[in-house]
């Protein structure tokens, strides 16, 4: 089974072909392809940590759709002095499938 460790807007992804993953908003729409950098490649029993040979795998994915999370509210109170705040928060997200690792 061949997977790859790869970065995503900051944080890391375990991917192999075919995984639907959801990322940070990464620039591009619906259809284009984007290349991930590799952090880690698994192929059998060989793992490749190596920068040097990091360098020449390329995993590539396209995007299908440009989408927003779920709404987070964040709410600050202090009792006996009437201070409320509240606020809140959609996150910028990217679901992409993997096409291909090599």
């Amino acid at each position: 089974m061949v997977y790859a460790i790869v970065r995503a807007g900051g944080r890391q992804e375990k991917v192999s072909v075919g995984d639907l993953v959801t990322v940070d908003r990464v620039p591009g729409a619906a259809g284009s392809t984007i290349k991930l950098p590799a952090v880690m490649l698994v192929d059998g029993d060989k793992v490749t940590t190596a920068a040097d040979e990091l360098a020449k795998v390329s995993v590539e994915a396209e995007v299908l759709e440009n989408i927003r999370g779920k709404k987070i509210v964040i709410e600050k109170f202090k009792n006996k002095t009437g201070y409320r705040k509240r606020q809140g928060h959609r996150s910028e997200l990217t679901r992409i499938k993997v096409t291909s690792i090599a």
